[in-house]
C-alpha cells in the first residue's frame, strides 16, 4: 500500500506532511529539501524529513534520538517537551534550534548529515522564550530571536549570548501571542516573519521587513499574509510558517494547519500537519497563494520516494524513524532482539493512564485508517492503542484468553466490552472511519471501531467509539493521536503491526 501523498496529473494534496507534524522548519541545501517538526513528550525527538520536491517527503531520522539530547522526566506533562525547531544549513553544517519546556530550555545541536547523527545539546542559559530561531548577518553574527518577538545575538559554538535580549516587534495590534519568529535576508531587507492569534482557529502568518536583522521593523500593510480565521475553509488554524527558496528561483511556504470534521464546533483528531503553497513577490513584500487541500503541483518534476510498507514485521534491530514512545524507550523495554521477528515489550506501569507505560506507537496520518497487530500476551498483558493523552485513549487489551476494550475519556474510566479467545497469539485492529456527511451538528469527527480478528481474517467488532473524545477540542494540548502496542503487565510479544489509509 503506497503512503505516499496523493497527487492526480499536474496536482498535489495536502497536507504534505499528514498527521501531527506541527511547526515546520524547512532550509534548502542544493536540490534537496529539509524540514524538521515539533515533537513534544515523545522520545525520540524531533522528526527529520527530506524532499527534492517540496510535495513527497520521506522521514530520514529524528534528530534527539539519544537521552543525553533528549530528557524528558517521568513527570513530563503531555504537550510538554521540545516545541517549535528551526532548522537551517550555515557553513556547511546543520543547524537545529529547539525549547525544551520541561527542563532544559532553549538548546542548540547541530550535525554534517541532516539524517544524524546530531551533536550533544549547546546550552543557550542566555536565550528566553519559545520557538527560538537562528540566523546569520553577512558578517557572520548570529542573531537569535523568540516568540515575544525578542532578540539576541549569540555565539552558536559554545551557548554565549552578548547583551541582554531586546524586544523588536510585537506583531499586529489585539493579536496576541506574537510567537515563530522566522527572519530572513531577502533583497535589500531583512524579513521578520511570525505567527500570531494563538494555535487555534484566529492563527495567522504576519511579516515584518527593516534594513538590518536587529530592526526597526516596519509591519506589511496587508497583514495577516495567511488566515483562514472567520471562514469555513476546510483547512483551519493556519500558521507557524517558514518560507524556502526552490532553485528556480521560486518561493513556498510550510506552515501548520488541521482539518476539523463532524459538526459543531469541529474537531481535529490527527493534530496539527505540514502544508505547502506558493509565495510571489509584490511590491517587496511575500503574496501568500491559495492554500488548498488540492493544489496546482510545482513547475518541475515530481519525485515520489518509494512506497512505505503497510506492515512492520520487527525484522530490524532497531525501530524504524516513524516510532515513537511516550518520555522514553528503554532498550531494555522495548527491543526486537530478545524474540527474533518479534517486537517484544517489557511492563514498567500498570497502564495507557501511567506516565511510565512501555508503548511504542506511530502517528495516526490518515482520517479513515485501519491498523493492526498480532499480539503474544501469553506471559503478560497488553496490546493495541489510540493514544492522546494519559486521560484520553482508546485500547483493546489481550491477557491469557480474554480480550477487552476500554475508553479512558478524562476522569471516565470504562470497560465498554470483553470476549473470551483462544490460547496463542491474536490479532487486534482498530478502524478510524471519517464522517463525511454531517446530519446534525453534534456529529463527530470520526468513529472509531476496535475488536479481534478470527483465523479467516473476518473483524469481529466489539466496540464502536465516538472519535471526538480523542481529539484537541476535548483534551486540549498540541499533540494529536498516535496508534501503536502498549504492555500493561509482564511480557507482551508482537509479531507485526500493519497500519493502512482506508481513504484517498
Amino acid at each position: 500500500m503506497d503512503l505516499r501523498v496523493p497527487e492526480t496529473g499536474s496536482t498535489f494534496s495536502n497536507p504534505v506532511i499528514p498527521g501531527f507534524h506541527p511547526d515546520p522548519s524547512v532550509c534548502r541545501v542544493g536540490e534537496d529539501y529539509y524540514l524538521a517538526c515539533s515533537s513534544f513528550e515523545y522520545f525520540p525527538g524531533v522528526p527529520v524529513f527530506h524532499s527534492r520536491d517540496l510535495v513527497h517527503w520521506s522521514q530520514i531520522g529524528n534528530a534527539l534520538d539519544r537521552p543525553g539530547q533528549l530528557r524528558l522526566p517521568r513527570d513530563t506533562a503531555s504537550s510538554g517537551g521540545i516545541y517549535a525547531p528551526t532548522l537551517r544549513h550555515h557553513d556547511g553544517r546543520f543547524w537545529l534550534i529547539v525549547t525544551n519546556v520541561s527542563g532544559d530550555g532553549n538548546l542548540l545541536f547541530t550535525a554534517t548529515d541532516p539524517a544524524g547523527p546530531w551533536s550533544d545539546p549547546i546550552r543557550l542559559p542566555g536565550v528566553h522564550g519559545i520557538d527560538p530561531d537562528i540566523a546569520w548577518d553577512d558578517d557572520g553574527t548570529c542573531w537569535c530571536t523568540t516568540a515575544g518577538v525578542s532578540q539576541v545575538r549569540i555565539d552558536p559554538r559554545t551557548g554565549e549570548t552578548f547583551g541582554p535580549p531586546r524586544r523588536l516587534w510585537s506583531g499586529t495590534p489585539g493579536a496576541k501571542a506574537p510567537e515563530a519568529p522566522h527572519l530572513y535576508k531577502i533583497g535589500d531587507y531583512w524579513y521578520l516573519l511570525i505567527a500570531e492569534g494563538g494555535t487555534e482557529r484566529c492563527h495567522s502568518v504576519s511579516v515584518a521587513r527593516g534594513r538590518t536583522p536587529d530592526g526597526p521593523f516596519e509591519p506589511c500593510p496587508a497583514n495577516p499574509i495567511l488566515t483562514h480565521r472567520g471562514t469555513d475553509h476546510p483547512i483551519q488554524n493556519t500558521g507557524h510558517a517558514d518560507l524556502v527558496q526552490a532553485p528556480d528561483g521560486s518561493w513556498w511556504m510550510v506552515l501548520l494547519g488541521v482539518r476539523p470534521q463532524g459538526g459543531t464546533p469541529g474537531w481535529h483528531v490527527l493534530g496539527r500537519e505540514t502544508f505547502l503553497v506558493p509565495v510571489d513577490w509584490v511590491d517587496g513584500w511575500p503574496v501568500v497563494g491559495e492554500l488548498s487541500p488540492v493544489m496546482p503541483a510545482p513547475p518541475w518534476p515530481l519525485r515520489p520516494p518509494a512506497a512505505v510498507p503497510v506492515r512492520d514485521d520487527f525484522d530490524a534491530d532497531e525501530p524504524a524513524p516513524c516510532w515513537i514512545s511516550p518520555r522514553r524507550r528503554a532498550p531494555e523495554d522495548c527491543t526486537t532482539r530478545e524474540r527474533p521477528g518479534w517486537l517484544t515489550l517489557h511492563a514498567r506501569d500498570g497502564s495507557l493512564d501511567d506516565n511510565g507505560v512501555t508503548f511504542l506507537g506511530r502517528r495516526q496520518q490518515h482520517q479513515s485508517c485501519r491498523a493492526r497487530a498480532l499480539v503474544d500476551a501469553s506471559r503478560g498483558r497488553g496490546g493495541l492503542a489510540v493514544r492522546l493523552d494519559e486521560r484520553h485513549h482508546y485500547d483493546i487489551e489481550a491477557s491469557a484468553g480474554q480480550v477487552r476494550v476500554r475508553a479512558r475519556i478524562g476522569p471516565s474510566n470504562t470497560v465498554v466490552a470483553s470476549r473470551p479467545v483462544p490460547p496463542g497469539p491474536v490479532v487486534l485492529r482498530v478502524e478510524a472511519a471519517a464522517v463525511r456527511t454531517v446530519d446534525d451538528a453534534r456529529t463527530g469527527p470520526d468513529t472509531l471501531s476496535i475488536g479481534v480478528e478470527e483465523p479467516d481474517g473476518t473483524f469481529v467488532e466489539l466496540a464502536s467509539l465516538d472519535g471526538r473524545y480523542l481529539s484537541t477540542e476535548v483534551a486540549g494540548g498540541f499533540t494529536g493521536r498516535v496508534i501503536g502496542m502498549y504492555a500493561s503487565a509482564g511480557t507482551v510479544h508482537f509479531d507485526w503491526f500493519a497500519y493502512e489509509p482506508r481513504e484517498h
